[in-house]
């Protein structure tokens, strides 16, 4: 039996808020305005909605740190460039909720 036209599936490696490096190459998937709202400090903003047209200004010979507000669309989001480009991508658990409730720094 073949596993052509399959979906293969991808295990999310996740991530506490402490675990991100301070140099990591750092994602923010919330829509923009969410993201002007206030964001993770070091993070670039390429939404989810949008997530395919930024995929190739990634570095995927990098780890990829990927947030959003609680870890759901961030999941998504490693799942596609895991396929897409055989990048190694992590999912902030608990997202941006939880970088705030950390008190890890924030801005604008």
């Amino acid at each position: 039996m073949s596993n052509e036209g399959k979906k293969q599936e991808v295990t999310v490696n996740e991530v506490s808020v402490h675990e991100v490096p301070a140099d990591a190459q750092f994602i923010d998937v919330r829509e923009r305005d969410e993201y002007a709202a206030g964001h993770a400090i070091g993070t670039v903003n390429f939404p989810l909605s949008e997530f395919a047209e930024y995929a190739s200004q990634i570095n995927t010979d990098q780890d990829v740190y990927i947030i959003c507000k609680a870890g759901g669309r961030s999941a998504k989001a490693c799942e596609y460039l895991t396929q897409a480009t055989g990048a190694t991508a992590f999912s902030v658990a608990g997202g941006t909720t939880a970088w705030k409730d950390a008190e890890l720094p924030m801005e604008r």
